[in-house]
């Protein structure tokens, strides 16, 4: 991607890349260090509880007293990217220029790698700030294939995760993720047809849906980044890598066989049967 220290100027890597010049230059809007606070409590709540939506995060930030409106909560949650986890009616407007396609893994038996991968992004407080993380799972064997820790929301970071996963990784039959704005823009449905792709999307709020990835998220979250008050995005990025290389080729699944998620992928796990 975009490389601050090359002689070529910042806004002709965008051009080249095909990026908007407005993500290169971005610097986001100043947070105060209250509505930082109820962000990271925010996020804890949702991993715990991610049926909770803004009225009953909103009671539960309350009993820890700090008062806050059920609209400013709605407000932070959307900056997060993050909204409560049940089966409703889908009466959102869709995007300008942004298509939804629809969710392919209902009753389907994912049993090897490459089969289905799932991206999501959730939220990673700073210090002084927050980030995103987007990640790139094999479903069948849990891998995690990519990671990128970003300022933004923009697609061309999602775009630039699942690239690193071709690139390493080949291509699955299906692509798995939610309706986000990043995963709904032309640039990343370019990215998975051009590799022969199937795209498949979550419902919106539905439990069921890239689960494992759910799962993912708690794990990282409690054993390495809430242990964390990192300064920097880049020190948030190296800390969660490292995290991720332990988690591939250390940390063993019951549901794999007491296998890591690296020894599954490569051994492909024929007899595996994970029901979508």
């Amino acid at each position: 991607m975009i490389d601050r220290q090359a002689k070529l100027p910042i806004g002709r890597q965008a051009k080249l890349l095909g990026i908007s010049r407005g993500s290169v230059y971005y610097l986001p809007k100043p947070v105060s260090e209250r509505d930082l606070d109820i962000m990271r409590r925010l996020d804890e709540l949702h991993l715990k509880h991610p049926f909770m939506g803004a009225r009953q995060l909103r009671d539960q930030l309350n009993l820890q007293v700090l008062q806050i409106g059920r609209k400013d909560v709605k407000t932070l949650m959307k900056r997060m990217g993050i909204e409560a986890v049940y089966c409703k009616p889908n009466t959102s407007k869709k995007t300008p220029g942004h298509e939804i396609f629809p969710y392919l893994l209902r009753g389907m038996t994912i049993h090897r790698a490459n089969q289905v991968w799932a991206l999501d992004t959730t939220y990673i407080p700073l210090a002084k700030g927050f980030a995103y993380l987007t990640a790139v799972v094999d479903w069948a064997t849990r891998k995690v294939l990519a990671a990128k820790v970003a300022i933004t929301l923009e697609a061309c970071y999602a775009v630039d995760v699942l690239e690193q996963a071709f690139k390493h990784y080949g291509r699955p039959d299906i692509v798995n993720t939610d309706q986000g704005s990043q995963f709904t823009a032309k640039a990343f449905v370019e990215a998975v047809k051009s590799q022969g792709c199937q795209l498949s999307m979550d419902g919106r709020g539905a439990w069921r849906d890239n689960v494992f990835v759910e799962r993912l998220w708690r794990s990282v979250k409690y054993e390495r980044v809430y242990l964390h008050a990192y300064d920097s995005v880049g020190q948030a990025r190296t800390s969660i890598l490292d995290y991720f290389e332990w988690y591939n080729h250390e940390r063993r699944h019951s549901s794999l066989k007491r296998k890591t998620p690296h020894q599954a992928y490569n051994d492909g796990l024929p007899t595996l049967s994970l029901a979508a």
